[in-house]
């Protein structure tokens, strides 16, 4: 399964050349339930292939399109798994991702994918590292979609315990002492056998080094897991600037994955939840001042040419319909027919990739309980 991040959706849009082929399903759990998820989805395939001839296709070249999806029918356990699947194919991709939510069954053949139900996923606006240190051992996890993954760290130049770090430093200092280089007994101003927290802190920085082109340009939290003497050190060679302040207490080498996650959780959610409820207030703060904005059309406008800091979209809602970058023309369709698009996600992908932050809500949380609400950047 494929994390869902700002570059998934810039790889699905660079990759979203026609015919694109969307499909949102959820499924059942246990049992006999389960069994029945298969052939659910092998009726959506049937019905994309009668949708891409209609779209122009032959039957052939519509059959070689769905193959790579076709294989997932005979995966037992793959529709075990998960809440749902969203399933993306085109000529030149084809990706899946598990869903940790329910949504409505959805299936959407036209020129780019359709992505708005992926919004609700965390990755999207909820989404934490947790760096898990002890002096044996490091460890970068992400939190997202309501797992969560261990990063590799072997290639990013991070050291993997504190004996690593004190062996190449004792390496360094008889290289020194060998050549005569005066002040051998020196480093960064302590000697070198100074206390444990200096060997600590020294352990700390090449960890913080290691980590600053991982972590380049994202606005992330990131959470301590470790000893609590560990936090302060950490903090002191810390250049990452949204380090979260409380941190999971306990030597993380002895605690299960899943319980580092909801550890984190608890930390990071109320953070999150502040952050759409500030977005909403300014939304309402601005309002009737030309900032912001309830109407489809402009909205579609606004995104595509850069202006929205934050949109707020209605999960589950449709609005078809086309918009013409050269004409600046936005027409409604009454449906889904191809060469439409869905107006809300449309909107959507076009704010986040120019930078602007999405919420997908409850259409009963929706600012002026209308589909769209944007704050304009000007």
């Amino acid at each position: 399964m494929n994390v869902f991040t700002r570059n998934e959706l810039k790889t699905l849009m660079e990759k979203s050349k026609g015919p694109c082929v969307s499909i949102f399903m959820p499924t059942l759990r246990g049992g006999a339930q389960s069994q029945q998820n298969p052939i659910r989805f092998k009726n959506l395939l049937r019905e994309a292939e009668e949708r891409l001839v209609a779209a122009g296709l032959r039957s052939s070249e519509a059959k070689e399109l769905l193959e790579p999806a076709q294989k997932l029918l005979l995966d037992g356990p793959f529709w075990r798994q998960s809440d749902g699947i969203a399933l993306f194919l085109s000529p030149k991709s084809y990706r899946y991702y598990r869903l940790p939510f329910d949504f409505e069954e959805l299936l959407v053949v036209g020129d780019r994918f359709n992505v708005k139900p992926l919004l609700r996923l965390p990755a999207t606006a909820v989404r934490f590292y947790i760096l898990a240190l002890s002096q044996n051992k490091v460890r970068l996890f992400e939190g997202a979609n309501q797992r969560i993954n261990e990063i590799d760290l072997e290639l990013e130049g991070i050291p993997q315990s504190l004996a690593e770090v004190l062996k190449y430093e004792d390496v360094e200092k008889q290289r020194h002492a060998h050549s005569g280089v005066p002040g051998t007994a020196i480093f960064h101003g302590h000697t070198i056998a100074d206390d444990a927290k200096m060997n600590i802190l020294r352990y700390f920085q090449q960890i913080d080094r290691g980590l600053k082109d991982l972590l380049r340009d994202r606005q992330v939290p990131l959470l301590l897991a470790g000893v609590s003497y560990f936090f302060s050190i950490y903090r002191e060679a810390n250049s990452y600037p949204y380090l979260v302040q409380e941190g999971i207490e306990g030597n993380p080498d002895r605690m299960e994955v899943e319980d580092l996650y909801e550890r984190a959780w608890a930390i990071v959610k109320p953070h999150f939840f502040k952050a759409q409820q500030e977005a909403v207030d300014l939304y309402r703060q601005l309002a009737g001042t030309g900032r912001t904005s309830n109407d489809v059309e402009e909205i579609v406008r606004a995104a595509y040419y850069g202006r929205i800091d934050i949109l707020f979209v209605a999960a589950g809602q449709h609005f078809w319909g086309t918009f013409d970058p050269v004409s600046n023309e936005v027409r409604m369709h009454t449906g889904s027919d191809h060469g439409s698009d869905d107006l809300l996600d449309l909107a959507a992908v076009h704010t986040i990739l120019n930078g602007g932050v999405v919420y997908a809500v409850e259409p009963d949380r929706m600012p002026d309980n209308r589909a769209l609400a944007a704050v304009f950047r000007y």
